[in-house]
């Protein structure tokens, strides 16, 4: 950011988008020890055993397994029944395990989570197809590798995720645009690069419009999608490795970069450093507008109830004299206390 005329504004990460994109949450987090989660070949032989658990057994996704492969299992007991449960001795063997594992850790919120033992401790399961992006991308990748995946697959929270799916975000974000602002305000794992949904996605300036201009990039985004099927059995490591990047896939995303471009100016920026500071003062415009609006609903005046007028004072005027009545009516029977019963 050195050499850029003005004030270049800091940013800062935000608990909520300041870009009107829908919020983005942290994936599954079961803290279970490893005991819910399978191997494919483990999964096969687990439910050999126990077969009505076949119900409850989810594809579980994490980052790893989307950028090198792979396929696990994850045990997903937050809707079983207690009969369910009980009919299925395996199952409970591993409740059980669960329950001591967590019951043992120094920390006091594990503890707690103990006395539920068939919850996880982030419970993220989306009901549709969802999008999610990994926590850390390599810092030789030139765009930031987006997933999606089919219900019933279970995100793990080494990825941030939407829990649906919209291919005009799955454009932008996808873009050569969001990794400049991704290299230049995420954080950093030794060398690789740090996605966060506070600190980058949040914080995206988005282009005039607002989310609805992203419609636009919709055929674009489905075509990568399409180029990426197209080498189904490779890696997205492999897909996403600037040496190795099949040209159908280079040439789909070139095309949804020129679009992305489009959307925020008419003249074609020069280099990176151009379109970095060119996000920037969108970021500086979008807080001002948020601070903006969050100072005006901070100071819209609450209505005030006007004070009721003082009587005036008036002469006091003998009431007449009545007899008094006889009281007719029957004295209330005492309330009793709700005893629980119909």
């Amino acid at each position: 950011m050195i050499g850029f005329d003005g004030t270049v504004p800091f940013v800062a990460e935000a608990a909520n988008p300041l870009n009107g994109l829908p919020k983005m949450v942290m994936g599954s987090q079961p803290i279970d020890g490893g005991h819910y989660i399978f191997t494919a070949d483990e999964k096969d032989d687990f439910l050999a055993k126990e077969p009505k658990a076949t119900k409850f057994m989810r594809p579980y996704i994490g980052a790893k397994d989307f950028i090198n492969g792979g396929e696990r299992w994850i045990l997903a007991l937050q809707d079983a029944e207690p009969s369910e449960l009980g009919s299925m001795p395996k199952v409970m063997d591993l409740v059980g395990t669960v329950r001591e594992y967590r019951s043992k850790s120094k920390r006091p919120g594990t503890r707690k989570l103990a006395k539920t033992p068939t919850r996880w401790m982030l419970n993220v399961l989306p009901p549709a197809a969802f999008m999610f992006i990994p926590n850390v991308t390599s810092e030789r990748r030139e765009y930031v590798p987006i997933g999606c995946s089919e219900h019933p697959a279970v995100p793990s929270n080494s990825s941030t995720v939407l829990e649906h799916v919209d291919l005009g975000i799955f454009g932008i974000l996808s873009s050569g645009t969001h990794m400049v602002w991704l290299r230049s305000v995420g954080g950093k794992l030794e060398s690789r690069f740090n996605y966060s949904s506070g600190a980058v996605y949040n914080t995206f300036p988005l282009p005039d419009g607002g989310t609805d201009s992203l419609k636009k990039l919709e055929p674009l985004a489905q075509a990568v999608l399409d180029a990426r099927a197209v080498h189904r059995g490779e890696t997205v490591a492999d897909l996403y490795d600037p040496d190795k990047m099949p040209l159908d896939l280079r040439r789909a995303h070139t095309k949804l970069d020129k679009a992305v471009d489009r959307l925020y100016r008419k003249e074609p920026f020069n280099d990176d450093h151009e379109r970095l500071k060119f996000l920037l003062e969108r970021y500086g415009a979008m807080v001002q507008k948020n601070q903006k609006i969050l100072s005006d609903k901070q100071l819209k005046p609450k209505p005030v109830k006007k004070p009721r007028a003082k009587p005036k004072d008036q002469k006091l005027v003998p009431e007449p004299e009545t007899k008094a009545k006889k009281n007719t009516k029957k004295p209330k029977a005492k309330t009793r206390a709700y005893s629980g019963e119909c």
